[in-house]
C-alpha cells in the first residue's frame, strides 16, 4: 500500500541505528513516508539522581540534536532530508504506540539505551510488539 508511512524508533543506539537503516530502506521499497521518533523523559527521582544537572540542561534539545545526527550519520542525505522528525516529551513505548495509530508499520531495534544489556529483546520493544495498533518489525543486532 504505497503513501503509507512507516515509524521508527531511535535513540541514538547502534540497535535503533540498524532499524532506522531498515525502516528507511522498507520506505524507499514501499513509497511509504519515513517518520523516525525520539522521545524524552525527566527521571522520577531528577533532583536526587542528578543533583550536579545545570538549570540550563535541556533534555529535549538533547533528544533532537541525537535524532538529527541519528538520521545524517546514518541515512543519505536525501532520505535523512525527507524522513518526518519526531521529538516527544514522555515514555518512549507509549510514546511509538501513539505515533503508530494510522501507520503501515512500527520499526524498533531490539535493544536501545537501557540498564538490561543482557535482555534478548528490550522493554520497549517488547511492549510495543504486545500493543501496536499495526504490525511491527523488531531489527534484530549481529
Amino acid at each position: 500500500m504505497a503513501g503509507g508511512r512507516i515509524v521508527v524508533g531511535v535513540d541514538g543506539s547502534a540497535p535503533s541505528l540498524k532499524a532506522l537503516k531498515w525502516a528507511a530502506a522498507q520506505a524507499a521499497l514501499t513509497g511509504d513516508s519515513l517518520q523516525a521518533l525520539i522521545s524524552w523523559e525527566y527521571p522520577a527521582s531528577w533532583a536526587t539522581v542528578m543533583p550536579g544537572v545545570p538549570l540550563e540542561f535541556d533534555p529535549e534539545r538533547l533528544a533532537k540534536q541525537i535524532l538529527d545526527e541519528s538520521l545524517e550519520k546514518t541515512l543519505d542525505a536525501k532520505a535523512a532530508g525527507a524522513a518526518t522528525r519526531t521529538v516527544v516529551s514522555g515514555n518512549a513505548p507509549q510514546a511509538l504506540l501513539d505515533a503508530a495509530k494510522g501507520a503501515t508499520l512500527l520499526v524498533v531495534g531490539d535493544r536501545g539505551y537501557s540498564g538490561f544489556k543482557a535482555a534478548v529483546l528490550g522493554s520497549v520493544s517488547s511492549h510495543v510488539t504486545h500493543h501496536s495498533p499495526c504490525p511491527v518489525v523488531v531489527v534484530r543486532g549481529e
